[in-house]
């Protein structure tokens, strides 16, 4: 199927007399006849549910229409996108082991990796989006067990470039993990260019509508783990909290790395996704093909007319010709990348908080990729936890703007923009 009747057909298929849409299973449990058939359950030997923290029928079905968008082979939902990335990068890495990370990701993502996981004992090297492949290469350790980026930097807005971050991570038998947030499947399916792993925050464009937060991960079944048992012995040895599963010789390539993120770490952390956002997340699936395309048209409209306004310092837009990284936004996403434009008032930091004061149709929120046109001011609030070195390495000025075009026309939000500098 195209992606876009994937996008309104594809995880469930109703039988005959049954729900035409996905029903929502709001349960925490389910009935079993006997103790034996629910023991098999968790030998993990049969199919079934036996509690939401671990796995629901709702949410099973909206991860598998995003794992088909994907190409992959299967997906879980988690309850937010920062569960997601989380989950990625310790159902394989743990405590004594190391990660290389793009430098130009979202500030909770690096807060995550750069403090949190390094608590944890999950060390991590940022290095830039731009980096050579000697300099990538640098980076690597005999610990290191994955490398991450974000297709589409949250707000830096550069673009990764899959292939070489590929190569690099396979070249010392690790997968690369992948955020796709910003382009998602519609306009970029990283596992064509050598990702393994891809992420997503579905609180944004997947969703669409600001209704429910949430996040998955879905896994391209490529990646040979049972090629280098002793770096992922969680995966390739057996799980004795489990009964002594071994996951690749019970589920392989295909199945594996979700089934063990599922049985364990959603056992044992429970960052699922509710039914009932599953189900928004669906309704905002069944139309993100349409909607991508308006995003991309009002983000390349507002980017133009910012490149040629002389009260603009600089635009950063990867679709607009003659931005850095428009070569690359043209080798992985030529139909478009996404509807988030970032750029600098002149007169810096105080010109752009009056500036996003002065908008009538974009508010001021904690949010991105909504079908409302949003705007924010990164440096002073979700990248507020970096200093101005880790802020010069993910891209983020103390001047940038993160405006995020909605669904409205496109002359509206550019004679909002303009009146506001004015």
């Amino acid at each position: 199927m195209s992606i876009g009747t994937t996008c309104v057909q594809a995880g469930y298929t109703p039988g005959n007399g049954e729900p035409r849409q996905i029903p929502i299973v709001q349960s925490t449990t389910f009935k079993y006849a006997t103790g034996a058939e629910m023991a098999k359950l968790f030998d993990l030997e049969s199919n079934g549910y036996f509690y939401t923290r671990l796995q629901n029928p709702t949410n099973d079905m909206v991860a598998a229409k995003i794992a088909a968008l994907e190409g992959g082979t299967a997906g879980m939902l988690t309850s937010s996108g920062q569960a997601a990335n989380f989950y990625a990068v310790f159902n394989i890495a743990s405590c004594g082991d190391h990660v290389v990370s793009s430098s130009s990701i979202y500030g909770g993502t690096y807060n995550l990796f750069a403090v949190t996981m390094k608590r944890m004992g999950v060390d991590f090297t940022f290095v830039s989006p731009d980096c050579t492949e000697d300099e990538l290469e640098a980076a690597f350790r005999p610990n290191t067990k994955a490398v991450f980026g974000e297709t589409i930097a949250n707000p830096a807005l550069t673009v990764l470039d899959i292939e070489k971050f590929a190569r690099a991570a396979h070249a010392h038998g690790v997968p690369l993990i992948v955020d796709n947030t910003f382009a998602t499947p519609v306009n970029c399916r990283p596992f064509e260019w050598g990702a393994d792993i891809v992420t997503h925050s579905t609180t944004k464009y997947m969703d669409g509508h600001g209704v429910g937060v949430g996040g998955a991960l879905v896994d391209s079944g490529h990646f040979d783990w049972m090629k280098y048992p002793e770096r992922f012995p969680g995966l390739c040895t057996p799980d004795e909290s489990y009964h002594g599963v071994t996951y690749t010789e019970r589920f392989g390539l295909a199945g594996a790395f979700i089934t063990k993120a599922t049985a364990q770490l959603m056992r044992d952390f429970g960052s699922i996704q509710s039914p009932q956002n599953a189900f928004y997340l669906n309704l905002g699936l069944e139309s993100l093909h349409v909607r991508m395309a308006r995003h991309c048209e009002n983000g390349a409209k507002v980017a133009a007319f910012l490149k040629a306004d002389p009260r603009v310092a600089w635009v950063q837009y990867p679709s607009l010709e003659g931005d850095k990284y428009y070569a690359l936004a043209q080798k992985y996403m030529p139909n478009g990348s996404c509807g988030v434009v970032s750029f600098g008032v002149k007169g810096g930091r105080e010109a752009a908080e009056r500036f996003m004061g002065r908008l009538k149709i974009a508010a001021i929120e904690t949010h991105v990729a909504d079908a409302r046109t949003c705007t924010l001011h990164p440096a002073s609030t979700t990248h507020r936890q970096m200093s101005d070195q880790e802020l010069a390495a993910a891209g983020v000025s103390p001047d940038l703007v993160r405006y995020s075009c909605g669904l409205e026309d496109a002359e509206d939000l550019i004679a909002d923009i303009d009146q506001a500098l004015n």
